[in-house]
């Protein structure tokens, strides 16, 4: 039997014809990368902490300053700018403060294999403080970043004032995470979903999935336009995205019995109703290991309570600096004010 092949011309023709729209997803993917660059373009200051380099926006310490410092580690899918536009303005001149991108995030380079794991990124916060000059201060963690304020704590307490954390990812959970994520890690595969799958996938997701993220509180109208999670949708953020929680429960099955020594004055505030992370198992299981924590749960708020409730983590800030502050009474104060809120809305 006769095999019968193509003309070298046709075969040309054909696998033309087949990578074109790959190409083309290709290069739409490279244009937008560069578009939300130019949109939302680095505010920080890069700082080599040993072979990369780390970004943040580092505020120096006012003459005003009632609080320690202050270092605030985003989510995941996020970068700095999450934080900064929840905290900067209402704790200007209180404090010094230290905004951070996580390696691999916003504009931090990636570093080593250790940086996929919370413990990995702790330390290189830990370096990223010393070269600033930095010796302690509270760290506050929001989603992720609790799991990195957590390994913080138990990695180094020489440099923990306190710790804040914000419905906070730490302990494991059953079930697993998104597919795509599972996708983006893969060899080559991966590469090709991460360059021509996931702008155009995740541009079309971002409206719903920040919604998501403030269910079923309402997301600020400017949200997106302020803090720019576009950017996680760049290749290389994506799969330092997915790394991140591809190793995250094998990591807390391990890592969170750990959580016991920690000995930093701790606050924990939860939504009630974060359909993200699940408030029993992670907020409820922190206020568990770590002695002499306090939790704070605030009803018919979702996993934004940086947002929604900043008062809470102000008066939790405060509370960890020494002050007398009645964190529970804070909280019925702004599940008031929250309802008041949605009544007007409807």
């Amino acid at each position: 039997m006769l095999v019968q092949f193509l003309p070298a011309d046709a075969m040309l023709a054909e696998i033309s014809t087949l990578l074109a729209p790959v190409a083309a997803a290709i290069g739409y993917t490279t244009y937008k990368a560069r578009k939300f660059e130019q949109t939302f373009p680095n505010i920080g200051e890069l700082t080599d902490i040993g072979g990369y380099k780390m970004n943040a926006v580092h505020i120096p310490r006012p003459g005003t300053a009632d609080l320690p410092p202050l270092v605030f580690i985003h989510g995941a899918c996020g970068n700095l700018l999450d934080q900064i536009g929840a905290f900067l303005v209402p704790l200007e001149g209180r404090a010094e403060m230290l905004f951070v991108d996580r390696p691999g995030h916003g504009y931090s380079e990636r570093g080593g294999q250790e940086n996929a794991f919370p413990s990995g990124q702790a330390d290189a916060i830990a370096k990223l403080m010393e070269r600033r000059g930095i010796e302690k201060a509270i760290i506050v963690g929001h989603s992720f970043g609790g799991a990195i304020a957590a390994a913080f704590g138990v990695r180094h307490p020489e440099r923990s004032a306190g710790l804040l954390f914000l419905a906070p990812a730490t302990h494991p959970w059953p079930g697993g995470i998104d597919w795509y994520y599972h996708v983006a890690t893969l060899p080559a595969i991966g590469w090709l979903f991460n360059h021509a799958i996931v702008v155009p996938l995740g541009l079309w997701r971002l409206e719903q999935a920040t919604l998501n993220v403030f269910r079923p509180n309402l997301r600020p109208a400017d949200y997106i336009a302020k803090t720019g999670p576009s950017l996680a949708l760049r290749p290389r953020t994506f799969h330092a995205n997915a790394a991140d929680f591809t190793k995250l429960l094998q990591y807390l099955k391990a890592q969170s019995p750990h959580y016991r020594r920690i000995t930093a004055p701790t606050v924990i505030i939860t939504g009630d109703r974060d359909g993200i992370v699940w408030e029993h198992l992670h907020s409820q299981g922190l206020a568990r290991d770590i002695a002499g924590s306090e939790l704070v749960k605030i009803r018919g708020v979702g996993h934004k309570p940086d947002y929604l409730a900043t008062d809470v983590a102000i008066a939790a800030l405060e509370k960890i600096a020494g002050k007398p502050r009645d964190l529970q009474a804070a909280a019925r104060i702004a599940e008031q004010r929250l309802s008041a809120g949605a009544a007007i809305a409807a």
